[in-house]
């Protein structure tokens, strides 16, 4: 008879050949065990890239039944935080309920009052992106202020951010770095540090990107170290995106850059006291940090005189915040894990795949274009980008191949992408475009005029609604699959300058 091990590891043996058999699609798009791709087969804009090892460690997992969080979890948050080199991450259920957490740790009674983010409060954002970067603001109360955004980068325009800000009234600045390409980190941070105001960074579409900047800059802004893995000499500082402000968030659903399926996390940079904050909305608004399972860690459960509950009353439960519970399970972290050792091939996959598509697109430049990382004035195919007078860069691990169709383009965007949908090429607007046109933002709007505040008129913001559209990079895509793609767009362009003239 089989010990319980040796009939563990023949489970997870037949489970691994039972993935290679069925799940080959999935695999990377460099890898040669990957299934190869058909012509007139769908092209997906994003999707999940996994190999046999996520899935046996998923049922490991399972076998041993732990299916709370963990762990496992706790393996994960502690090698996400080391990769990333700050303080904390924590685990939670979508990058949805991480940006949640994440403004709602900045309204607790225990953040000194002149910092605290009140009902009625202002947090600065941008107009294009996704709805649950924004919508979180206004569930804790407070209100979101919209500047524009730069239909180049996807990203705010970081000089109307002085024209947003209300003294008394302003708290926190809030954005994405979109499609993976960094926003202007260097005028944020002088911003916030101006005012004293907080910076969120929505990393979820970003993981892996990182800024630079000089070194003299940087440490006037209190940040004096590279991010684990970047090194750009002694005179710079690099450092990855989610890294730069005082929280970030991710997100881990399969289109991002790695997947636990459902699945985010909440990152503290360097301020302890906000992970225990942050923990406890996560975990119920509790006040105790034991881990499950785990009871009397600080040795006082039944000691401390809370509230008006009488003496003693249980640690675990007493609860400090109005919380929820946004945990993910086990398991979940255990495919996680995986997902993080290959984040470094992904990374360098995404560029790859958007360099592709930028060379084989570049002959359309007269009727498209394409994205800018920040601080980058132009591109070509022999020397790359060129840089702007600032001294920062970006590196982007770019979400998405963002495409803008010109107003003297013989079509329109919408055409464009029912042109590519006929072809199965997957493809998605620029997440909400300008989120104020939404109808959540319309209807809440004519109900209170004062739900949110507008800076300047939102020009690009609707450009990016109605003229962009984007295409995928992951890593599942082979150059077979980007040269159909090119050879589509192609065609279709040149098909509609001939109908034209």
């Amino acid at each position: 008879m089989k010990s319980i091990n040796e009939l563990k590891s023949e489970i997870l043996r037949l489970t691994g050949e039972y993935s290679r058999l069925v799940h080959s699609e999935n695999r990377p798009g460099y890898d040669k065990k990957r299934r190869m791709w058909k012509e007139k087969e769908t092209i997906p804009y994003a999707a999940r890239v996994f190999q046999e090892e996520e899935v046996q460690v998923a049922v490991s997992s399972i076998l041993d039944f732990w299916l709370t969080l963990g762990p496992e979890g706790k393996k994960m948050e502690t090698e996400l935080a080391a990769f990333l080199g700050v303080k904390n991450s924590l685990l939670v259920n979508s990058g949805s309920s991480a940006n949640l957490i994440a403004i709602s740790t900045l309204t607790s009674h225990n953040i000194e009052k002149d910092r605290r983010i009140l009902h009625g409060d202002e947090v600065i954002t941008v107009a294009a992106g996704f709805p649950t970067t924004v919508a979180p603001i206004i569930q804790i109360g407070a209100i979101p202020v919209f500047i524009d955004a730069n239909p180049k980068t996807g990203n705010a325009f970081c000089d109307q951010l002085e024209e947003a800000y209300s003294k008394g009234k302003t708290k926190a600045v809030m954005m994405a770095h979109g499609l993976g390409n960094p926003f202007d980190i260097k005028q944020t941070l002088l911003f916030c540090k101006k005012y004293n105001l907080w910076l969120i960074e929505d990393n979820c579409d970003a993981l892996g990107s990182s800024y630079s900047m000089p070194r003299k800059l940087a440490e006037s802004l209190g940040i004096n170290e590279n991010s684990p893995g970047l090194d750009e000499g002694p005179e710079r500082i690099a450092r990855w995106t989610g890294t730069w402000g005082d929280i970030s968030t991710q997100s881990f659903y399969p289109p991002h850059h790695i997947t636990m399926g459902e699945g985010g996390a909440v990152n503290i940079i360097k301020n302890k006291r906000l992970k225990v904050i942050a923990e406890s909305y996560r975990d119920w608004g509790r006040d105790c940090w034991c881990p499950a399972g785990v009871d009397n860690s600080c040795k006082k459960r039944f000691n401390w005189s809370l509230g008006e509950l009488p003496h003693g009353y249980d640690h675990k439960y007493t609860y400090s915040h109005l919380g929820f519970n946004l945990k993910p399970s086990d398991p979940q972290a255990a495919i996680g894990r995986v997902q993080l050792k290959r984040l470094p091939e992904f990374i360098q996959a995404r560029k790859r795949n958007w360099e592709l598509l930028r060379i084989g697109l570049d002959s359309l430049s007269d009727i498209l274009e394409f994205s800018l990382p920040t601080h980058s004035e132009s591109w070509d195919s022999k020397s790359g980008f060129r840089w702007d007078k600032s001294s920062c860069r970006s590196t982007c691990s770019w979400f998405g191949f963002k495409i803008l169709v010109k107003d003297n383009a013989p079509f329109s965007r919408t055409d464009l992408a029912r042109e590519l949908d006929r072809n199965k090429i997957g493809n998605r607007m620029l997440f909400g475009g300008n989120l104020t046109r939404q109808p959540a933002f319309v209807n809440l709007m004519k109900d209170n005029p004062h739900a949110v505040r507008v800076v300047g008129s939102l020009s690009g913001s609707d450009t990016i609604m109605n003229k962009v559209l984007f295409i995928g990079t992951y890593p599942g895509l082979n150059e077979d699959m980007i040269k159909s793609e090119i050879e589509i767009i192609k065609n279709f362009a040149n098909f509609s300058k001939s109908i034209k003239s």
